[in-house]
């Protein structure tokens, strides 16, 4: 059984008025506890990434854990970093995002529905900027609002097609002007990058003002300060700034806050949070969503300069199914099971898909960042299969490579995993660096990306993009890293290219600005920062029985 959530802070050195519980299983850590902390960083840093995953995903979460309890049952003082699930993907196609079987936090129901009730607070802040926006626009208060370029919508924490393009103001003049607009997810919402990157209450209230909500009739951008909305809405988010405290089933300590969708978003967790853990444990494990190409890329390009350090070791977890789903033999469907042959022996298969490991691990090491490869098991692999995965990352120069199997074996199973990261971060020295310099243009750094990181051949812009590209530079955002959405399936911007593909031209169809968040979102081929759900979503199997007993989504 678990133990209260005051011990486990008590194991970290918390004292009892520097965490406020909610419950007896989890907890905020209050400023108190972050001040002692946040400053006096003692830990090895360790970024958990992934291969181009399945639409089944390929555990990153459950290595995550997994490693942090393997740390753990090594001797090591470690801490776990993890992001909080959207209810999106909960309600929708993924599922439960709290790992599973013996490697999960706890409590993980609580953590995959409303938790500490972190989403709802950036949600209702997100629309509350909305809100105010539009009453400006309605009594005509200066500044005026240039009818056509007013960028500010709305966001929902589930997903729901039918919101991504609506039009507002509907039913006479005293309901405003009739104004197409949308709804995107939570996570996507600035406020949760906002979030994700502030330091700490000032530099929160900062890049809350700093927010773009349009063009003034004069050609200038009109921030949310000039609204007076930040005092408001950093009063709604006085909790959500603060990380929560879970644990996993074998007690290892888990902060949890912000940040998913390494697809349209960061998709790392806070700086607060990795800040605090690196203060409180001698191993941080943190998570970047996706693969190299996404979270890890992100990770290192826009969350690592304010975090002040980058990983001191990368895990790359891959999966046998996974890389011979790469080598493009069977198709994979979104929201359908994965094809019965991917549990058959198929060596051929393997050695064809792993160029997407390869490419995954010369990402890492372009970083200059030492990689370990954690090849997470599942019951169809076979030992031959095995050994030839370890073959070919060693044929890529990466000597650390080891079986992880949290799930059904806990911090027993991700033992060896842990020995093979403590030794990589205390014999192989990291030289990290990210990957572009801030005094590019924000065309050369998407370029960079894309050649880079992608193995594109060049970038294509959509209609008007280049122009609000050339807008932001003007405005003196040219120095902001660039946040690219696409597809998670593929080092592309189209799904069906699996593998290693190289050649194609990138198609930047819209460009966003971010400047509260601090970057320049750019969207790429068919992403939509309001997913839909699928024909069976996740819902389908959640049930709550008469005594209050939650089934269904914890997969």
């Amino acid at each position: 059984m678990p133990a209260p959530i005051s011990e486990i802070a008590q194991k970290l050195g918390l004292f009892p008025h520097e965490i406020s519980p909610y419950g007896h299983d989890k907890a905020k850590v209050t400023r108190d506890g972050i001040n002692r902390f946040i400053s006096g960083s003692k830990g090895k840093l360790v970024v958990v990434t992934a291969i181009s995953p399945t639409p089944a995903g390929e555990g990153k979460t459950v290595t995550s854990i997994g490693l942090g309890d393997g740390l753990r049952h090594i001797g090591k003082n470690a801490l776990i970093c993890i992001r909080q699930p959207s209810l999106g993907p909960v309600f929708g196609m993924k599922g439960g995002a709290a790992g599973g079987g013996k490697a999960q936090a706890y409590p993980a129901e609580d953590m995959n529905l409303h938790f500490t009730g972190d989403f709802h607070a950036i949600t209702a802040t997100h629309n509350l900027l909305t809100a105010m926006m539009e009453a400006h626009i309605y009594h005509k208060t200066i500044p005026m609002f240039d009818p056509n370029e007013i960028w500010w919508g709305r966001a929902l924490d589930v997903t729901d097609r039918s919101l991504r393009k609506v039009v507002t103001g509907l039913g006479g003049k005293s309901n405003g002007s009739p104004r197409e607009t949308g709804f995107m997810i939570t996570a996507a919402s600035e406020i949760m990058a906002i979030v994700t990157m502030a330091t700490d209450v000032t530099d929160l209230q900062k890049r809350l003002g700093d927010i773009v909500l349009g063009i003034s009739t004069t050609g200038e951008p009109i921030r949310a300060r000039e609204l007076n909305a930040v005092g408001a809405m950093s009063v709604l988010l006085r909790d959500a700034i603060l990380p929560n405290l879970i644990q996993t089933l074998e007690g290892t300590p888990v902060l949890v806050h912000a940040g998913p969708f390494g697809n349209i978003a960061t998709g790392c967790n806070s700086i607060i949070a990795d800040k605090l853990g690196l203060g409180l444990a001698d191993y941080v494990v943190t998570e970047a969503g996706f693969g190299s190409d996404l979270g890890f890329e992100k990770f290192c390009d826009i969350m690592a300069p304010s975090l002040g350090s980058g990983p001191d070791v990368v895990v790359i977890v891959a999966t046998i199914r996974g890389l011979k789903a790469h080598s493009g033999q069977c198709k994979l469907i979104p929201g359908k099971p994965l094809p019965e042959s991917l549990k058959e022996e198929n060596v051929p298969a393997l050695r064809a898909g792993a160029v997407n490991l390869k490419r995954h691990i010369k990402n890492v090491q372009q970083f200059g960042c030492p990689v370990v490869v954690a090849i997470n098991h599942f019951p169809g692999d076979t030992e031959l299969e095995i050994t030839t995965l370890k073959e070919i990352v060693a044929e890529c120069g990466v000597r650390h490579v080891a079986v992880s199997d949290g799930f059904a074996e806990g911090g027993a199973g991700t033992a060896e995993l842990a020995r093979q990261v403590v030794d990589a971060a205390e014999n192989i020295p990291a030289n990290f660096h990210s990957l572009y310099d801030p005094s590019l243009s924000l065309f050369d750094k998407i370029e960079t990306i894309a050649r880079s990181v992608y193995g594109s051949s060049g970038v294509k812009y959509g209609a008007g993009t280049r122009t609000r590209l050339r807008l932001f530079e003007k405005w003196g955002f040219g120095n902001l890293p660039v946040c690219i959405a696409k597809t998670q399936y593929s080092f592309s911007h189209d799904p069906s290219l699996l593998g290693s593909p190289s050649g194609f031209t990138l198609p930047v169809e819209s460009v966003e600005i971010a400047a509260g968040a601090g970057f320049v979102r750019i969207l790429c081929g068919d992403i939509m920062t309001m997913p839909g759900m699928p024909a069976v979503p996740a819902a389908f199997r959640m049930q709550l029985s008469h005594d209050g007993e939650i089934t269904g989504v914890v997969s």
